[in-house]
């Protein structure tokens, strides 16, 4: 039975949430940013000792592969790296004017953003914890800017609620956590829950509480992987073979409520405050070709590895020139692997049963991004928006306002659409002169009076028609990393893979630093015991 004074502290607490507001800004950064979850990074990997003439072939000129690459270079490996495209970076990449892409099926789009102008259709923030990239940018002189990831004055669309009108997030937000706390008050007080809300009002509510909370399928807020995703982690997720997160001890309520936290969350809900994360100046593939720097001389382009042959002395590579049909034979010692689940699986190797298992066992996602280039920064001029994004339920899911070149004249890229789901699904199965309409059409709601006016060009990139990628990033499920992880992790004889499919910061840039780091940890290891 609960003591009088444990029932006033509780009510107490429900009170401060509404009238002091913060809540759901803080959960809501804490998850997008992460800033609970710690990565794991302790420095560049010490890979002394390596056996003179040691070498060791890399497989793919993504972020991955050219941190492997450069760090046993560094080691006294010698080191090739073989690349699928013209250009190294994969995923970190970046769209300006004047380049070309052609995607699955053979559309084909020319670029047509004014000089500066971009768009990334993979990575395109950076948040602050992510230690090992933000050393190697910091390194590899990566100059970084502020990335506005959350923007009270953005907007928030539902077609279902205010009349398909969208509402300015603080305003909803202010809102609703309001209402939260005079309905819990009340609950508490007058035990009038039931004669406050409907049935249906009350199971959705239910489930925001569960959500905003990060309570357990009990309706429990308890030490476990989903509570510590907000409040930090014991062990962070990382890499590799020991990547797998710990979750932290819980505070008691009481210790809670005497620190006070409540005015710190209502500091976040101050209108003149920003959370903020990092984009390179100029791109996210200036991130790409700072590594390629470092490598170049190591990377052969265009090159279609078509086998994967492991030995008792080596490894053997055969590679196609994608340009002259061209077939050679690259031979390691080692093997670091970096290709796409989704490519790798498709590949001839005699790698083992148990890893063939895990690459094919590993779904890849979807997403679509759509850059639009308009004429003039209305975002900013009439809606006074600075960077940031407007969500939808529409299929683009939301627009995200671009985070450079603030207050200047002349046209500006923003990000149209970033879809997952069925939603991207849907849009990937159009043309891209079709996803641009898609766009504009959905987009307009925010700037009705301003979005097909100041329209100027755009284009898309649909990730499961990219011909080096077919799909987004790897999707774990509890079971398949219980059932596969540690195998794929594993060294399979001469080859090791990594990427951010081989951590637990999947679909992070991070994930395949971190992979890398550790897959060449366990290889250098090898190699001296071999």
């Amino acid at each position: 039975m609960e003591q009088t004074g444990q029932k006033t502290t509780r009510r107490q607490l429900l009170s401060t949430i509404g009238v002091l507001g913060g809540t759901a800004l803080l959960y809501n950064m804490m998850t997008t940013l992460g800033y609970a979850a710690e990565t794991q990074f302790a420095g560049p990997p010490n890979l002394s000792g390596a056996k003179k003439g040691a070498s060791v072939i890399v497989l793919g000129a993504g972020l991955a592969g050219m941190l492997a690459a450069y760090e046993l270079t560094k080691a006294g490996y010698k080191v090739q790296i073989l690349e699928y495209q013209g250009r190294a970076g994969g995923r970190n990449w970046s769209l300006y004017g004047g380049d070309t892409y052609t995607e699955l099926g053979g559309a084909t789009q020319k670029v047509g953003f004014a000089p500066g102008n971009y768009m990334n259709p993979g990575p395109w923030r950076i948040p602050h914890h992510h230690r090992t990239l933000l050393h190697y940018c910091k390194s590899f002189g990566v100059a970084l800017e502020p990335f506005i990831q959350f923007n009270h004055n953005a907007y928030v669309h539902n077609v279902g609620a205010f009349g398909g009108k969208p509402q300015r997030f603080k305003a909803l937000a202010a809102d609703f956590e309001g209402n939260v706390a005079e309905l819990l008050g009340k609950a508490l007080d007058q035990k009038s829950l039931d004669a406050e809300v409907t049935a249906e009002d009350r199971d959705r509510l239910k489930e925001a509480l569960r959500e905003w909370g990060m309570l357990d399928k009990d309706m429990r807020y308890a030490k476990n992987l989903r509570s510590s995703e907000h409040r930090g982690f014991d062990r962070p997720p990382g890499g590799g073979v020991n990547g797998a997160p710990t979750p932290s001890d819980v505070f008691a309520l009481h210790d809670v409520l005497d620190s006070g936290i409540w005015r710190n969350m209502a500091f976040f809900m101050n209108s003149e405050f920003q959370t903020t994360m990092f984009q390179p100046v100029g791109g996210m593939g200036m991130i790409g070709k700072a590594f390629a720097a470092k490598v170049q001389p190591l990377i052969t382009y265009n090159a279609k590895v078509t086998k994967i042959d492991q030995g008792k002395k080596g490894v053997t590579v055969t590679y196609a020139d994608t340009g002259t049909g061209a077939v050679t034979e690259a031979k390691a010692d080692w093997c670091v692997c970096t290709i796409p689940l989704t490519v790798l699986s498709q590949i001839e190797s005699n790698l083992s049963d148990g890893l063939q298992a895990a690459i094919a066992a590993v779904p890849y996602s979807n997403s679509v991004k759509i850059g639009l280039e308009m004429s003039r920064r209305f975002w900013e001029e009439d809606a006074s928006i600075y960077g940031g994004h407007s969500f939808t339920n529409q299929e683009i899911s939301l627009i995200s306002y671009p985070n450079n070149n603030f207050f200047k004249d002349g046209p500006a890229v923003l990000l149209g659409a970033f879809a997952s789901g069925m939603g991207g699904y849907h849009l990937a199965g159009m043309t891209p002169e079709q996803r641009i309409e898609a766009a504009l059409a959905q987009g307009s709601v925010f700037h009705p009076e301003s979005y097909r006016k100041e329209f100027l060009n755009g284009a898309s990139v649909a990730w499961n028609r990219v011909p080096w990628m077919l799909g987004c990033c790897a999707r774990w499920t509890e079971e398949t990393r219980e059932a596969h992880y540690q195998t794929l992790v594993a060294m399979d004889d001469r080859v090791v893979l990594a990427g951010e499919h081989a951590s637990y910061v999947g679909c992070w840039m991070e994930g395949a630093l971190l992979s890398s780091i550790d897959a060449i940890t366990r290889l250098h290891k090898r190699a001296l015991e071999a």
